[in-house]
């Protein structure tokens, strides 16, 4: 019997090594878009409640008048409305950012008013370091944006990230020793030396 080579080890470790891969990646993306999905369900409640509200005639300062402390978009984890007229002007919000009214791309607006009554679900980033969760609808009279920051659903993404490249990494190495095992239980198929 001839001794294990490494090429007979890698043969077998890098099949099972790309299914880990994909295993560990797969896990990845689905967390990552449950956590990322999940950021949006409260802005939509707010965002359909606001502008049922207003088509059956709440005023725009009405469901905004929830909080008596403005959200500033920036810093803070709670949620903040936005209502716009058709001219995507701040008719009015519990949110502020740098001192003014937090307006998204008028394309986002735009979106909302053409896919009607889909809610217009993005990631908005007003500058750097700042990335909204916001979910924008129509109403009769224009569009309402609801936003959250995306901060702790981002470092749960970091954590989940951590986990998974560990876990990776982990059954990588177990994959290597289980290769090199099998290659030094497998029987040879080396035949005799040719006869000159």
């Amino acid at each position: 019997m001839t001794r294990p080579t490494p090429r007979r080890a890698l043969a077998l470790f890098l099949p099972v090594a790309l299914v880990a891969t994909m295993g560990c990646g797969l896990a990845y993306l689905t967390g990552q878009q449950l956590l990322r999905a999940g950021a949006n369900d409260p802005q939509l409640q707010m965002a359909e409640d606001a502008a049922a509200a207003l088509d059956a005639g709440s005023t725009p300062a009405g469901v905004v008048a929830g909080s008596a402390v403005p959200v500033d978009v920036a810093t803070s984890l709670a949620p903040f409305l936005v209502v716009l007229d058709p001219k995507d002007t701040v008719l009015a919000t519990d949110g502020r950012l740098a001192g003014g009214d937090p307006v998204p791309p008028a394309g986002v607006l735009a979106h909302a008013r053409e896919a009607a009554p889909a809610p217009n679900v993005v990631t908005w980033q007003p500058r750097d370091g700042v990335r909204i969760a916001s979910v924008t609808v129509a109403w009769r009279g224009g569009t309402v944006l609801a936003g959250r920051s995306l901060r702790e659903v981002e470092r749960r993404e970091d954590v989940l990230l951590s986990l998974v490249a560990a876990a990776w990494l982990v059954m990588l190495v177990v994959l290597a020793a289980a290769a090199a095992g099998a290659a030094a239980l497998w029987p040879s198929v080396d035949g005799p030396a040719p006869r000159s």
